[in-house]
């Protein structure tokens, strides 16, 4: 049955797609399920967040871009259970899908002729990796397949790399962890390793929406990867998370340091703050937005819209 419901689903993204482009939706369907951005997008379709976002979101914690999702009613944005190749190294960038599914000769024949025709080169799983651009992350769902389920070894994780300057983050495995870890700055986030080789799985589906575990991922989302989990961060909240991030770094820093000070008691500061507080803390911003973990620009916008 579930295989059936695949392929209706296959079949009826195939009536959106443009002549010219194989597995992928098309660029006004793109744009409906994204509707909400309202920022540059790629010429497919896909939201742009901008490159400064991205910088500032890698010191958001998964717990800050959880709060901030779960307040805007998102509740399927976080999945864990991962096996990192680093697990210090963050993979942070837009997404870029891609769906695999078992492998069915006739209909991965179709994909494989259609895309000939469309001008892609070499074995289906490396057409995403011809997509990507710097700051994308390849977000791929294989079923969770780890035996026979490697979508990349050290030769694609090199190509990914030079492509994106970013990793990938697979709901399958990968293959030689030795060479990949040699890749300075790149980092993988899959179910498992495997020395095996990729076979019995098709690419039905590019940039287009995808499940990652308890996540809905979309083309062009955020992704927030780090030790305890991934974030897949709407694009049109993907500001709010980051502003959110640094009031609340600001805030920790000023309570901790009024704390060490003798200044304030902690059921002063770990409650709502009075308007004494308050004043303080903007005085204290503008005393130390030099020192601050947060960009001069960043607190001076911050103290334009406070009112003590």
């Amino acid at each position: 049955m579930k295989l059936k419901t695949s392929l209706i689903l296959i079949f009826s993204l195939a009536c959106l797609l443009p002549a010219g482009f194989t597995q992928t939706i098309s660029k006004e369907y793109l744009i409906f399920l994204t509707s909400k951005w309202e920022g540059e997008r790629f010429p497919d379709g896909r939201p742009k967040v901008s490159d400064d976002i991205l910088e500032r979101m890698k010191s958001v914690t998964i717990e800050e871009a959880w709060g901030v999702l779960r307040g805007e009613g998102y509740h399927n944005q976080f999945e864990g259970n991962w096996e990192p190749l680093h697990e210090d190294v963050a993979v942070v960038g837009r997404a870029l899908t891609a769906l695999y599914m078992p492998n069915r000769p006739d209909v991965s024949d179709q994909i494989k002729d259609k895309g000939e025709k469309d001008g892609r080169i070499g074995s289906p799983n490396s057409w995403p990796i011809d997509m990507l651009s710097q700051g994308d992350v390849y977000v791929a769902d294989a079923f969770g397949k780890i035996k026979d389920g490697t979508l990349i070894g050290d030769n694609l994780g090199n190509a990914i790399y030079a492509k994106s300057g970013n990793g990938v983050v697979f709901n399958a495995s990968s293959r030689d962890m030795e060479g990949l870890s040699e890749i300075e700055g790149f980092n993988a986030f899959v179910r498992g390793w495997d020395p095996s080789f990729l076979t019995e799985v098709m690419l039905t589906g590019l940039n287009v929406p995808i499940r990652m575990g308890q996540a809905t991922v979309m083309p062009g989302d955020i992704v927030l990867a780090k030790r305890e989990g991934i974030m897949f961060i709407p694009a049109h909240l993907a500001e709010k998370v980051v502003l959110t991030s640094e009031i609340v770094r600001l805030r920790d820093l000023f309570g901790i340091t009024r704390l060490k000070e003798g200044k304030y008691s902690p059921g002063q500061i770990d409650s709502r703050w009075t308007d004494v507080i308050e004043k303080d803390f903007s005085q204290w911003l503008r005393d130390h937005i030099d020192e601050l973990p947060v960009s001069k620009e960043q607190i001076q916008e911050l103290l334009k819209n406070r009112t003590w």
